[in-house]
């Protein structure tokens, strides 16, 4: 029985698509996609008030910057915005969008310029756990 010859020559595009799924390359190629797609169905203004989440089985999350244009997107934009996305991004298959507000231009990957103000987003007071700065055995209403 002749063993196969592992150290022989192979396609140069087997050699690519291994290299491709190594390194996640595809992935990135189908989010770069994705996220082109998204800019061109929501248009200019919105797309630097939104940021796209991960796509988990079918469903896109993606975050706005504010109740009213969260309001806008689901109710009255989801069906064209579903269709732009399949059409625009057929690597990535999308069966529903859902939708969140959320801070935009917060996170390391956020640009200069990305959530529709100066770049700058101030950060949320922290609140502690219950009963923290509270001295024992007096409630909220009590000095």
């Amino acid at each position: 029985m002749p063993i196969p010859n592992r150290r022989g020559p192979r396609a140069l595009s087997d050699i690519l698509g291994d290299l491709f799924t190594a390194r996640g390359y595809g992935r990135f190629l189908a989010q770069r996609e994705l996220e082109a797609a998204w800019d061109a169905a929501v248009g200019e203004p919105l797309c630097r008030q939104t940021r796209l989440g991960e796509v988990r089985r079918g469903v896109l999350n993606v975050t706005v910057s504010h109740p009213a244009l969260l309001e806008e997107l689901a109710a009255f934009r989801k069906p064209e915005l579903l269709a732009a996305l399949r059409s625009g991004a057929p690597a990535t298959t999308i069966h529903d969008i859902r939708f969140r507000v959320g801070a935009i231009g917060s996170g390391p990957e956020a640009g200069p310029g990305s959530g529709g103000g100066d770049g700058e987003t101030a950060p949320l007071p922290r609140r502690g756990k219950t009963g923290a700065g509270r001295r024992r055995g007096r409630g909220p209403t009590q000095a």
